[in-house]
């Protein structure tokens, strides 16, 4: 079931888990206990790969919260994490890419963690203000010294991502990609499958969207970002609550769920290595875990591509 990444040594599960609810930045009813407990039951339910940040948290509370939930397990998983992002004392994210600010962050990072290293440091987001040739070298220098076993780089076009790979290996990218954004398959899946590259996405249930747990009349809460994304809104709302329905039909004649399917389809992509499934209760990454062992039948993948042009055209009218 594991799947190697890209050109390295790593082996890691087709779904990971991605540790950005757990930082409680924009999830609403996040708490510690229930944060440890979900890392614990992502390692039981098969998963071996935990993706987080310096930025998943004002003050590192994703990386803290791994520490404290999977030290004893480290050699067990593949631990990711990323640099160049950070928030500013009034809350709002900065991008900074410098050379030195990437090594102070890694730092952080590995103390947070309590680790000598990590397997897989990612370039988090490009900075405007730094050629991303020199955060590469940055990068570059820490996978030398053995800060990480790997280096990656996150929300990179791929004329970036030929930029960073002149002046330092790469293993992995981490787009966005899910069942409504496939934009990536287009030009990044391709650039990743001519280099030996990882493609580890994001985004697949759609911030929650495509799990099939949210009603048409769903309110959100205050302070849960996902009520400015136009997916969530208007008529795109009500049409992505009809598509919704659509693959529950299809879900359910498996007896599995909406999440299950499109965590299937996913991670069986041409070019997909692995899917960051984010969740704050346990319960919600054993679902999605489910998915590795589920191999979709032909008759199953051809309802959902039709599923998936019908959408599509109704986007296009």
């Amino acid at each position: 079931m594991l799947r190697r990444l890209g050109n390295t040594d790593l082996d890691v599960s087709p779904v990971a888990m991605g540790c950005w609810p757990i930082a409680g930045m924009t999830s609403v009813n996040v708490n510690d206990e229930d944060s440890r407990r979900t890392l614990r039951a992502a390692l039981d339910a098969g998963i071996n790969f935990f993706d987080t940040a310096y930025g998943y948290g004002r003050n590192g509370e994703s990386e803290r919260l791994i520490a404290q939930a999977l030290s004893n397990d480290r050699d067990r998983i593949v631990l990711a994490t990323k640099g160049g992002m950070h928030w500013d004392e009034q809350g709002q994210r900065v991008l900074c890419a410098r050379p030195e600010t990437l090594r102070r962050e890694c730092e952080r990072s590995l103390q947070r963690l309590n680790t000598t290293h990590v397997d897989l440091l990612y370039l988090h987001a490009p900075d405007p203000d730094v050629p991303v040739a020199e955060s590469a070298g940055a990068l570059k220098a820490l996978l030398d010294e053995g800060k990480t076993r790997a280096v990656g780089a996150s929300n990179l076009d791929t004329e970036q991502l030929d930029r960073f790979a002149a002046e330092c290996p790469l293993a992995a990218v981490q787009p966005p990609y899910n069942m409504l954004q496939r934009e990536i398959e287009q030009d990044i899946l391709p650039w990743c499958r001519r280099h030996d590259v990882a493609a580890v996405v994001y985004w697949p249930l759609m911030k929650g969207l495509l799990a099939g747990k949210l009603r048409r009349d769903h309110r959100f809460a205050a302070g849960d970002s996902r009520a400015k994304y136009p997916m969530f809104q208007g008529e795109q709302w009500q049409r992505n609550q009809d598509f919704v329905d659509r693959l529950r039909e299809i879900a359910a004649a498996h007896q599995r769920t909406v999440a299950q399917l499109v965590v299937a389809w996913t991670i069986r992509r041409e070019g997909i290595t692995a899917a960051l499934c984010g969740a704050k209760r346990a319960h919600q990454i054993e679902e999605t875990a489910a998915a590795m062992q589920w191999q979709l039948d032909e008759e199953t993948r051809a309802k959902v591509d039709q599923a998936l042009r019908e959408r599509e055209a109704q986007e296009a009218s």
